[in-house]
């Protein structure tokens, strides 16, 4: 991610997308480029505007599962009304297992 980060910040500057460029960020922020990877990138950036990758990203995003809200609301309504009252349950035990978690001791005492 860090490469087609670079990349994306070079195209937003006006600079041409080249392993110079992106190299010269990451190396701005301390991170060691890695030669394969930024390869990569820039081969499968390669002749294409950034423009019609990020439309063509924002499609393949459409199409995708959000994932985890849909699924607790369906079982929610299954189980009808019991739930509810386990979940309060279930949250003042994790509250004590916390407090019992220190010991005594607070990291900043």
């Amino acid at each position: 991610m860090r490469y087609v980060a670079a990349a994306l910040l070079t195209a937003l500057a006006g600079e041409e997308i080249n392993a110079d460029n992106i190299t010269k960020i990451l190396s701005s922020v301390g991170v060691e480029v890695e030669k394969e990877k930024m390869d990569l990138v820039l081969k499968n950036l390669a002749g294409k505007s950034i423009e019609e990758l990020m439309a063509a990203g924002q499609d393949k995003l459409a199409s995708m599962p959000t994932g985890g809200a849909a699924a607790p609301a369906a079982g929610g309504a299954a189980a009808g009304g019991a739930a509810p009252a386990e979940e309060k349950k279930e949250e003042k035990v994790e509250e004590e297992e916390e407090e019992d978690d220190d010991m005594g001791f607070g990291l900043f005492d």
